[in-house]
């Protein structure tokens, strides 16, 4: 395995910011659905934005399911982003009928208070769980949350009108609904960190 950095490519999510903020850290990194070039990278970074239905659809047609539980069981690091956090829960309220990838037990849910979607700087609060991240502000655009079954995999807790899982850690995954590359210095903080920059 390699030290290499993909971003997966899907045919969805918006990648330009993710891209600024390698180039900006001086990271190479290379943007690819191929299965070979996935399953051999060192860090796998999986941007989300959209609808939960729509990204699962993208996956499915690419095989991209089976390739990202491969890569996560094969030891790479993986970083899912907003939507790249919620697809590896079991189900959304987004689309009750729709799969997600079940990486981890729990599912997502809408916010019931509150103006939708959340758009703007919220600070998260880490736990112990937590590796990568500093308690400080992330910018967030989201109308769901994820809830999962084990609470030893939440990793930050952040408020909007209720207290919320706002990223998850566990052994080689690490998720998170905010955006950390449109989050400025707390954003290149974090990357620093999990890329191993520093």
């Amino acid at each position: 395995m390699s030290n290499n950095v993909i971003i997966i490519d899907y045919g969805a999510g918006n990648v330009k910011s993710l891209g600024n903020m390698l180039e900006f850290l001086g990271c190479e990194y290379e943007i690819t659905s191929n299965k070979d070039k996935i399953l051999s990278a060192g860090k796998i970074i999986f941007p989300g934005q959209g609808h939960f239905e729509q990204a699962m659809k993208k996956l499915r047609e690419n095989n991209m399911p089976k390739i990202i539980n491969q890569a996560i069981s094969g030891g790479a690091d993986f970083l899912g982003i907003c939507l790249g956090l919620q697809v590896l829960f079991e189900k959304s309220e987004e689309a009750p009928d729709v799969e997600g990838l079940g990486v981890f037990s729990g599912e997502v849910r809408k916010f019931k208070e509150g103006k939708t979607p959340q758009i703007g700087w919220n600070s998260i609060k880490t736990t112990k769980a937590n590796t990568y991240l500093e308690d400080d502000f992330f910018y967030f655009v989201n109308s769901y949350y994820v809830v999962p079954k084990d609470e030893k995999i939440v990793s930050s807790i952040t408020n909007y009108h209720i207290d919320f899982c706002s990223s998850v850690q566990k052994d080689n995954v690490l998720a998170v609904q905010f955006h950390p590359e449109k989050s400025s210095n707390a954003g290149i903080n974090f990357f620093k960190k999990w890329l191993n920059l520093r």
